[in-house]
């Protein structure tokens, strides 16, 4: 049986995320349902994390196993004849049984793109967030230094998965501004859920006013949620880039 990895990317308007839902239409479901159109029996993607409804992907990976004899290098032109236009497999490869999407994941990057102009530009509706009162992004990229590190992220998270631990390791968070857009580039070994939104909520009260920027590692420790920024709107969100490590396999997309 092989082990085969996909990278795709995928517009997340029209989902429910990626995980499989009962009622609603997910990226992962439709993407099974491509996979088994081509191998010829049902599959179970598992993806690299559970993307809430309307995030994007520059980059996202998963993986499926199968005993069909498809080249790696046919797939993605395979899948992509039966995906919407939204979703496309980039990329497939044979990997080890080990290797799993989720598992083998060392690090993510998440980019929180901030359009912040008075007036809406129709090509980011759904792509970036319109934030029509100037922010000050030198001040959020002081804010943002605070996540850095290892901390409790309970204060930044909602309440929804059941995880062990709120604890993360926030390897950068940089804030760059190319003239009206707001680039918010954060790096962990994990996210917790809309952990990744609220931290982007929270440099924007920062800017605001209404936190203080140098302030942010004491709402950390308190672990009070209702101390920090609202969740953002998930229509400017998306996974950019992706680190692996497994035994036989090592590689980074995005």
């Amino acid at each position: 049986m092989r082990n085969i990895a996909l990278v795709l990317k995928y517009i997340g308007t029209a989902y429910h995320g990626w995980q499989v839902q009962k009622r609603d239409v997910s990226v992962g479901q439709t993407l099974e349902r491509a996979a088994q159109m081509v191998v010829g029996h049902r599959v179970h993607m598992t993806g690299c994390g559970r993307t809430d409804a309307g995030v994007h992907a520059r980059c996202y990976v998963a993986n499926f196993r199968t005993d069909a004899r498809i080249p790696t290098d046919r797939l993605p032109y395979a899948l992509n004849t039966h995906l919407p236009d939204d979703i496309a497999v980039m990329r497939a490869m044979d990997v080890p049984d080990s290797f799993n999407a989720i598992g083998s994941c060392v690090r993510k990057e998440y980019t929180y793109q901030i359009y912040n102009s008075p007036l809406r530009d129709p090509f980011y509706v759904n792509r970036a967030w319109l934030y029509p009162k100037r922010l000050d992004e030198t001040v959020m990229r002081r804010a943002a230094q605070q996540f850095v590190g290892e901390h409790d992220f309970a204060a930044v998270r909602s309440v929804g998965t059941d995880v062990k631990s709120t604890v993360r390791h926030v390897y950068y968070y940089d804030v760059e501004r190319e003239g009206d857009m707001i680039y918010l580039r954060v790096c962990a070994n994990g996210f917790l859920y809309n952990m990744a939104r609220a931290m982007a909520g929270t440099l924007v009260w920062a800017a605001e006013g209404k936190i203080d920027p140098d302030a942010i590692g004491e709402l950390l420790a308190r672990g009070d949620r209702t101390a920090a920024g609202p969740t953002v709107p998930p229509g400017g969100l998306y996974m950019t880039k992706l680190w692996y490590e497994d035994g036989e396999v090592s590689f980074h997309v995005g």
